[in-house]
């Protein structure tokens, strides 16, 4: 099957569990993750109707977007941030995923306002306590929206996560509900630059899991685009 395909199916399967959770099926969006793709694959991806293109890395980012790869659809940064990186994100990603510490926030912050704008950005939660992941623990997460609070230049959007790798994607089940429970909880609190619209979850082994949970953004990558070939030394 194609990338044409590959969306057009994907898109008709989101759209049956939006419809199945209550929902109407635009609410769920469709970001395609281009990590090691090209700049015609993710062409492709765009004409065929997704709703966003994520990338994990700066540097190919960079020149992907140099080359016109993203025309016609917005960007995100979906991957993990350092903070000698924000300058080159910030005002070019028009959603990041993958905030992690106060610290970055506060990056952000200085970089977006000296950019003269508000960057609209993602909390992720280690939702799975993994040590080998980055992201605040759930019980962080209202201290980090306080803080989220005090930094003009930022908006935050919503929360993302990463659950724990199983072999089936209903066995995050669990993550994906506790994830939605802190969207809920933390949703009901009001800040001025704080609004919880965006919940990201799900990937290529489970966004069906995480839309019937409540995800409204799914980060889809392998099931596109096919199995990601690693370069060999």
């Amino acid at each position: 099957m194609d990338i044409e395909e590959n969306i057009a199916r994907i898109k008709e399967e989101l759209a049956e569990a939006a419809r199945s959770s209550g929902r109407r099926p635009e609410e769920v969006q469709l970001i395609a993750a281009t990590k090691m793709n090209d700049a015609e694959r993710v062409r492709r991806a765009i004409a065929a109707g997704v709703d966003a293109c994520g990338e994990n890395r700066v540097q190919e980012m960079l020149e992907k977007q140099a080359q016109g790869a993203y025309e016609g659809a917005p960007l995100h940064f979906i991957g993990h941030l350092q903070k000698n990186k924000v300058r080159q994100v910030v005002g070019l990603a028009s959603l990041i995923h993958s905030i992690d510490s106060v610290a970055l926030l506060r990056e952000i912050d200085r970089c977006a306002a000296k950019k003269g704008l508000r960057q609209q950005v993602l909390l992720e939660i280690n939702i799975g306590a993994e040590a080998s992941k980055s992201g605040f623990a759930p019980e962080e997460l209202p201290a980090a929206l306080a803080e989220a609070a005090l930094l003009p230049s930022v908006w935050v959007r919503g929360l993302m996560a990463i659950p724990p790798i199983c072999h089936s994607g209903d066995e995050n089940r669990p993550f994906f509900t506790k994830m939605k429970q802190l969207f809920v909880d933390n949703g009901e609190k009001k800040y001025d630059n704080i609004s919880m619209d965006f919940l990201s979850m799900g990937m290529s082994g489970d966004y069906l899991t995480a839309v019937a949970c409540g995800a409204n953004m799914v980060r889809v990558g392998s099931a596109i685009f096919g199995p990601r070939v690693y370069p060999t030394r």
